[in-house]
Protein backbone atom coordinates (compact mmCIF):
# COMPACT_ATOMS: atom_id res chain seq x y z
CA UNK A 1 0.00 0.00 0.00
CA UNK A 2 1.14 3.25 -0.91
CA UNK A 3 -0.13 6.89 -0.91
CA UNK A 4 0.85 9.89 -3.54
CA UNK A 5 2.39 13.31 -2.72
CA UNK A 6 4.59 15.56 -3.89
CA UNK A 7 7.84 15.45 -3.71
CA UNK A 8 8.50 19.16 -2.36
CA UNK A 9 6.45 17.91 0.91
CA UNK A 10 9.10 15.02 1.75
CA UNK A 11 11.66 15.40 4.41
CA UNK A 12 15.06 13.55 5.34
CA UNK A 13 13.63 10.70 7.69
CA UNK A 14 11.13 10.45 5.43
CA UNK A 15 9.92 7.28 3.04
CA UNK A 16 9.39 7.36 -1.06
CA UNK A 17 9.35 4.32 -3.11
CA UNK A 18 11.72 4.19 -5.93
CA UNK A 19 11.79 1.74 -8.50
CA UNK A 20 9.13 -0.33 -6.34
CA UNK A 21 11.61 -0.24 -3.58
CA UNK A 22 10.32 0.97 -0.22
CA UNK A 23 13.62 3.73 1.15
CA UNK A 24 14.53 6.20 3.39
CA UNK A 25 15.37 8.97 2.52
CA UNK A 26 18.36 10.17 3.79
CA UNK A 27 19.45 13.58 1.61
CA UNK A 28 17.34 15.98 -0.18
CA UNK A 29 19.18 18.76 -2.16
CA UNK A 30 16.38 21.43 -3.74
CA UNK A 31 17.27 23.71 -6.48
CA UNK A 32 15.84 27.10 -7.51
CA UNK A 33 14.10 27.44 -10.40
CA UNK A 34 16.16 28.86 -13.51
CA UNK A 35 14.68 31.16 -16.68
CA UNK A 36 13.49 27.99 -18.02
CA UNK A 37 12.30 25.46 -15.83
CA UNK A 38 10.83 24.46 -12.60
CA UNK A 39 12.98 24.22 -9.27
CA UNK A 40 14.14 20.35 -9.21
CA UNK A 41 14.22 18.07 -6.27
CA UNK A 42 17.69 15.58 -5.81
CA UNK A 43 16.86 12.66 -3.50
CA UNK A 44 19.31 10.24 -2.06
CA UNK A 45 17.50 6.95 -0.10
CA UNK A 46 18.19 3.81 1.15
CA UNK A 47 16.36 1.03 0.62
CA UNK A 48 14.40 -0.50 3.70
CA UNK A 49 14.53 -4.43 3.12
CA UNK A 50 18.17 -4.84 0.72
CA UNK A 51 20.22 -0.99 2.26
CA UNK A 52 20.62 -0.15 -1.77
CA UNK A 53 21.47 3.63 -1.93
CA UNK A 54 19.22 4.82 -4.87
CA UNK A 55 18.42 8.34 -6.03
CA UNK A 56 15.88 10.47 -7.70
CA UNK A 57 15.62 13.86 -9.36
CA UNK A 58 12.76 15.05 -10.32
CA UNK A 59 10.47 18.53 -10.01
CA UNK A 60 9.52 19.67 -6.85
CA UNK A 61 6.01 19.65 -7.72
CA UNK A 62 5.89 15.82 -9.08
CA UNK A 63 4.26 13.67 -7.44
CA UNK A 64 5.68 10.69 -6.27
CA UNK A 65 4.91 7.13 -4.32
CA UNK A 66 5.18 7.19 -0.24
CA UNK A 67 5.10 3.65 1.21
CA UNK A 68 2.38 3.22 4.26
CA UNK A 69 4.41 1.61 6.93
CA UNK A 70 2.20 -0.75 9.35
CA UNK A 71 4.17 -0.95 12.91
CA UNK A 72 2.78 -4.46 14.28
CA UNK A 73 3.80 -6.35 17.34
CA UNK A 74 4.61 -10.32 16.90
CA UNK A 75 5.99 -13.21 19.00
CA UNK A 76 9.23 -15.40 17.23
CA UNK A 77 7.84 -19.15 16.82
CA UNK A 78 10.65 -20.44 15.62
CA UNK A 79 14.17 -19.39 14.01
CA UNK A 80 14.82 -21.06 10.60
CA UNK A 81 17.97 -20.80 8.31
CA UNK A 82 16.07 -18.91 5.79
CA UNK A 83 13.91 -16.32 7.99
CA UNK A 84 12.16 -16.13 11.44
CA UNK A 85 8.19 -17.96 11.47
CA UNK A 86 6.57 -15.22 13.67
CA UNK A 87 2.76 -15.16 15.19
CA UNK A 88 0.62 -11.83 14.96
CA UNK A 89 -0.04 -10.58 18.08
CA UNK A 90 -3.33 -9.09 17.18
CA UNK A 91 -4.60 -11.02 14.39
CA UNK A 92 -2.92 -14.43 15.58
CA UNK A 93 -1.72 -14.33 12.01
CA UNK A 94 1.66 -16.78 11.16
CA UNK A 95 3.67 -15.61 8.92
CA UNK A 96 7.74 -15.78 7.76
CA UNK A 97 9.95 -13.18 7.71
CA UNK A 98 13.45 -12.71 6.44
CA UNK A 99 16.43 -12.75 9.25
CA UNK A 100 17.40 -9.29 10.59
CA UNK A 101 20.84 -7.93 8.76
CA UNK A 102 21.71 -6.76 12.56
CA UNK A 103 24.00 -9.22 14.11
CA UNK A 104 23.06 -7.74 17.84
CA UNK A 105 19.49 -8.37 16.86
CA UNK A 106 19.83 -11.23 15.68
CA UNK A 107 21.59 -12.70 18.66
CA UNK A 108 18.60 -12.00 20.77
CA UNK A 109 16.04 -14.12 18.79
CA UNK A 110 15.06 -16.83 20.38
CA UNK A 111 11.18 -18.95 20.74
CA UNK A 112 8.96 -16.41 23.01
CA UNK A 113 10.47 -13.60 22.32
CA UNK A 114 7.80 -10.45 21.34
CA UNK A 115 9.59 -7.92 18.50
CA UNK A 116 8.82 -4.89 16.76
CA UNK A 117 7.86 -5.55 13.03
CA UNK A 118 7.02 -3.03 10.09
CA UNK A 119 4.98 -4.21 7.08
CA UNK A 120 5.76 -2.28 4.07
CA UNK A 121 4.41 -3.26 0.55
CA UNK A 122 3.48 -6.95 1.68
CA UNK A 123 6.57 -7.23 3.04
CA UNK A 124 7.65 -7.65 6.59
CA UNK A 125 11.22 -6.99 8.56
CA UNK A 126 11.81 -7.21 12.30
CA UNK A 127 13.05 -4.07 13.61
CA UNK A 128 13.41 -4.06 17.16
CA UNK A 129 12.82 -6.52 20.19
CA UNK A 130 10.56 -5.70 22.61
Amino acid sequence: MSKPAELGSLKVGSYIVIDGEPCRIVQMTKSKPGKHGSAKARVVAIGIFDGVKRSLVKPVDAQVEVPIVEKHSGQVLSIMPTGVQLMDLETYEVFEAPLPEDEKLREKLQPGVEVEYWRILGRAKIMRIK
